[in-house]
């Protein structure tokens, strides 16, 4: 790991968790956030929820890097942090969601990322219009969100158990489920199967926790804006979504729009 990735403020909960099979999930998800950006490698590029920019950081080494790259977090800190680390590094920018409302930015980018971030979004849909507005037609978007429905539920929910007993990340504060969750979870269909508890952060912004997300509820939100070209999972990408940890959206948006 390079410096930069080594100083992130999520370099201890991801790529240096002391639990292998967690360093090896985050691991594996950015390895694929990589090589799917292939498909916009030289664009201008728009990673919204970038944390720490681990994503920038292994993308600006790899045959894929953009043109230029511009991060979106909405913790100030963080994105404080992101500029004192990358200061100096051409082409990448970091600001907090409000820069993406000033005049100038419809059809700014031609590709927008956002890993790990949609299952905490209380409503969805503005987001989603919002990445519309962003993109120039034809602009591919890729997401990723984890996997908390069906099998994988139950396998995540004992290694969040035994990460948080051996005092790794925040685990021992993750919001349990009851048995009843877990069934509803399991047996989940397209629907939003539970309702989501909505919390606030520091800066008094509503959020969700992963607990009772369902990625196919959000399949169709991005269906009814843009044309879906892959659905697949990771960290072992040839197995189903449904048996995954997380799953990938890759889309581009329609030229009529």
């Amino acid at each position: 790991m390079t410096p930069a990735i080594q100083s992130g403020a999520y370099a201890e909960k991801q790529l240096s968790s002391r639990s292998r099979l967690i360093r090896w999930s985050h691991q594996r998800r950015f390895e694929v956030a990589v090589g799917r950006s292939a498909a916009f490698a030289e664009g201008r590029l728009l990673d919204y929820g970038c944390g720490d920019a681990t994503y920038f950081d292994l993308l600006s080494r790899s045959p894929h890097a953009p043109a230029s790259a511009f991060g979106v977090d909405r913790d100030g800190r963080v994105v404080e942090d992101d500029r004192r680390r990358f200061a100096g590094k051409p082409g990448i920018a970091f600001a907090e969601p409000d820069a993406l409302e000033r005049p100038g930015m419809e059809g700014r980018f031609d590709a927008i990322v956002c890993m790990e971030v949609m299952e905490h979004v209380v409503d969805p849909d503005p987001l989603l219009d919002l990445f519309v507005r962003l993109l120039v037609p034809g602009g591919r978007l890729l997401i990723s969100v984890p996997v908390e429905i069906g099998l994988p539920l139950l396998v995540k929910q004992t290694v969040r158990r035994v990460a948080g007993w051996r005092g790794i990340g925040d685990y021992a504060t993750t919001l349990a489920y009851s048995w009843p969750d877990v069934v509803r979870g399991v047996f989940a269909g397209a629907q939003q199967h539970m309702a989501r508890e909505v919390h606030f952060g520091a800066d008094k912004l509503p959020f969700h926790h992963h607990k009772g997300f369902n990625w196919r509820s959000l399949r169709a939100r991005i269906a009814a804006r843009f044309e879906l070209d892959r659905v697949s999972g990771s960290p072992v990408t040839w197995l189903s979504p449904h048996l995954g940890s997380q799953v990938w959206f890759e889309a581009h948006k329609p030229a009529r729009r």
